[in-house]
């Protein structure tokens, strides 16, 4: 599993920001991704993550299950599937491996106002029966990985507040083009 951040820095002078942390399975074998489960630890997000919610990509929507989060950047999972019988229900297209990695789920956290610090993020196995599940279309199985049979990525976000400049540096520097306006 890996992860991305739609953004490397956040600014939270003022007001909350959002980022959001895409998540994306893949495996070396089979033909699509089935379902699964993670969640995300994080390093550096108590203080700073205000709310994190949690949506399963469209294909897994059938499975989707929002464990929630623990208000410090810590998130308790998101469970996702779909249903594949084939003939008659194939997988669905975009979770057909061999085209890269299958997004897995989006979660977007909220950042508290004024905060900084740095929120390392990493995912997590271990949530319900199995991390993956894999089709395969050849012979028809499923596998499912979980522990050592699946590697997890991590992602770093620095959230700043750059403080608002105060009103008599605004004064000040009115001063200083009314002054060189006058010459």
């Amino acid at each position: 599993m890996s992860i991305v951040a739609s953004a490397s820095t956040v600014f939270t002078t003022g007001a909350a920001a959002t980022v959001t942390l895409a998540v994306y399975g893949d495996a070396d074998f089979g033909t699509a991704i089935s379902g699964g489960g993670f969640g995300l630890s994080a390093a550096g997000g108590a203080g700073i993550v205000d709310g994190m919610t949690g949506a399963a990509a469209t294909w897994g929507l059938l499975g989707e299950q929002d464990l929630g989060h623990n208000a410090d950047g810590n998130y308790n999972g998101l469970i996702f599937g779909q249903l594949i019988f084939p003939p008659f229900i194939p997988a669905a297209a975009e979770s057909m491996l061999g085209n890269g990695a299958v997004l897995l789920g989006n979660i977007t956290v909220s950042i508290g106002a004024d905060t900084n610090g740095v929120i390392d993020w990493s995912t997590v196995g271990g949530i319900g029966d199995f991390d993956l599940e894999i089709f395969d279309e050849v012979t028809g199985g499923f596998t499912a990985l979980s522990g050592a049979g699946v590697s997890h990525g991590a992602v770093s976000v620095n959230v700043v507040s750059v403080p608002a400049p105060s009103a008599m540096a605004l004064l000040g520097l009115g001063g200083l083009v009314a002054g060189r306006r006058r010459r």
